[in-house]
């Protein structure tokens, strides 16, 4: 039964993990208190009701079947977790009916190609009115490490100790990064002889080069964002890499303005399609060819 009981709350926390990762953001103001709420609800024994190890077996069963459908739906998967509990009560506190427990909690998972590992503290006083909890502690590995813009998004959450908007925020720049590799891939795939990746397709440039211009190409360059409030936000800029001869020829500024009127582009027709209609530009002139 006691180890039954183990599982049981190694679940419940994946479980609690999985739909905050689910949920919207809430007000600023609302954050902490809503935080804290869950932290109760999620962690408080389940042990009184139990009547059987059949009961148990149900309840596990049931919770697995959450599991399955919140890492589907999420792409957030616990691999493994841990809970130890300090009683901090003191014989003063006991006599005020009032109840001091330090939590200690380390779990390890993984979003997809990123994986994480948490280790986290909950102190919770409790009084005859009253529960509340906060989160004292909170430390974070993030495995792999070449996104770059996950290592100052980690260090902020840490400072903040929120770690709701960890997973909320890992959830939707992992979703963009695979966008984005299925995105180049897809256009790599469909113009091989214009479109190059360097890094291949999970770089975060996309090189073009043109059909009628020896030398010409521009780059293509998709960050992935994250503010200070963890919302997740795609930004895309276009450098250009033009030969001095054609510069001069330029009297237009059209490729000093290119930039400026890529992101007008972008604003308007979206992503793909302005992909799309850049490189069709610069290989018009290799399809009128292939088209003799």
């Amino acid at each position: 039964m006691d180890a039954r009981r183990v599982e049981l709350s190694a679940l419940q926390a994946e479980i609690a993990a999985l739909r905050r990762a689910c949920e919207e953001t809430p007000a600023p103001a609302e954050n902490a208190t809503r935080g804290q709420k869950s932290f109760q609800e999620i962690y408080q024994s389940d042990s009184e009701g139990w009547e059987s190890s059949k009961d148990l077996r149900s309840h596990l069963g049931h919770l697995e079947s959450e599991i399955l459908f919140l890492s589907t739906l999420t792409g957030i998967k616990i691999r493994n977790y841990s809970k130890k509990t300090k009683d901090l009560t003191s014989t003063e506190m006991t006599e005020k009916s009032i109840k001091k427990v330090l939590q200690r909690h380390r779990l390890s998972g993984n979003c997809h190609m990123i994986t994480f590992q948490l280790e986290f503290q909950i102190l919770e006083i409790q009084n005859k009115k009253s529960l509340s909890s906060v989160i004292t502690d909170l430390n974070i590995i993030m495995e792999p490490t070449e996104y770059s813009e996950l290592s100052e998004f980690v260090s902020r959450a840490e400072e903040r100790r929120d770690l709701f908007m960890f997973f909320r925020s890992l959830r939707f720049f992992v979703e963009w990064c695979e966008y984005r590799k299925r995105t180049f891939k897809h256009f790599k795939e469909k113009y091989p002889e214009a479109v190059h990746l360097a890094e291949g397709a999970a770089s975060s440039c996309m090189g073009v080069r043109s059909a009628s211009q020896p030398g010409f190409e521009v780059v293509i360059v998709w960050r992935i964002q994250i503010d200070d409030e963890g919302k997740v936000l795609p930004k895309l800029d276009l450098l250009t890499q033009v030969p001095q001869r054609v510069l001069e020829l330029d009297k237009n500024r059209v490729i000093e303005t290119a930039p400026l009127g890529f992101r007008n582009l972008l604003g308007v027709l979206g992503i793909e399609a302005t992909l799309e209609s850049l490189i069709k530009l610069l290989c018009t002139e290799e399809h009128a060819r292939s088209r003799h």
